[in-house]
């Protein structure tokens, strides 16, 4: 038997399992969640319960509009963590920081349920930061806790909510589900283009209630961008700035997911990464935070 052979059996075995998160033992504390999905209120942000498990992260060969960077790997998340129902809005924004980090655009329109956007990487950890701050302070946020951006394989897991096909919604995504313009993905069935940002929460949730996780903004991850995905358990490329993968131009870059409006539907898949230089801003650019225990 070969090493691929055996590379490949192992990653079907995991992708057999990962339909149902295979949860860890974690001893529960009263803010820790037990169900997938399940729902929690902290500083008026409503988060969403992702339990402990092994997935397989990146895409299959065959899988349509596959890019370099997303060979398959087998991760396991030894904690859970909470995730933010929604992608961060202004309305949170102001509320937590004050003046909204960058312009707003006919395409990033003003309102309280729009996401933010034109933030940079630092910006959101700010955001994130402040937050956990306020949180500790009301007593509803555990010492032990703090809010922060995931790391890109909590953010896959997350979006992916036990489902081993290439969107939450299937091998197809339609614009009825996601808000991007153009083309649908896969031959799925052609909805409305906004051709801007929509309010958090238009579009359908995935199967543990998350929100957006297709399309409408990307959004900010923790990881250095590295050219293979990182697997094992709990990986967090947050430090590893040294073994970063340097773009043509040698600049590094952090990780972003998700799609966007400004997008077609195939950036919209569960796999799909890009990277950008933290210290940049676009309109189409925004974030969503999850709550931890370190």
């Amino acid at each position: 038997m070969t090493r691929r052979s055996v590379l490949l059996g192992a990653l079907a075995t995991a992708a057999a399992a990962a339909s149902r998160p295979v949860l860890a033992q974690q001893p529960r504390s009263s803010f820790r969640g037990g169900n997938a999905g399940e729902e929690r209120e902290v500083e008026a942000i409503t988060l969403c319960w992702c339990p402990p498990g092994r997935f397989v992260m990146g895409s299959p060969p065959g899988e349509p509009e596959r890019r370099p960077g997303e060979d398959q790997v087998v991760v396991t998340l030894t904690r859970g963590f909470w995730m933010a129902k929604y992608e961060a809005t202004q309305g949170q924004w102001k509320r937590i920081i004050g003046k909204l980090p960058g312009e707003l655009t006919t395409e990033l329109p003003a309102g309280d349920d729009f996401p933010v956007g034109n933030v940079n990487f630092a910006e959101a950890e700010a955001f994130c930061q402040k937050l956990t701050e306020l949180g500790r302070q009301s007593g509803v946020l555990p010492k032990d806790w703090e809010f922060r951006l995931p790391t890109e394989a909590q953010w896959e897991y997350a979006c992916r909510a036990g489902t081993t096909t290439a969107t939450s919604f299937g091998n197809k995504l339609s614009s009825k589900q996601a808000n991007f313009k153009w083309k649908s993905y896969n031959g799925a069935e052609q909805g409305p283009s906004l051709n801007r940002a929509a309010r958090v929460g238009s579009y359908p949730a995935n199967p543990w209630g998350l929100h957006d996780m297709h399309g409408n903004t990307y959004e900010w991850c923790r990881d250095w961008y590295h050219a293979r995905l990182p697997g094992g358990t709990d990986p967090d490329l947050y430090s590893a700035k040294s073994s970063a993968t340097k773009s043509e131009h040698g600049d590094l870059s952090r990780v972003r997911r998700g799609g966007c409006w400004a997008d077609e539907g195939w950036p919209c898949r569960s796999a799909f990464r890009l990277r950008f230089e933290p210290e940049r801003r676009y309109d189409h650019i925004g974030f969503r935070v999850v709550a931890v225990q370190p």
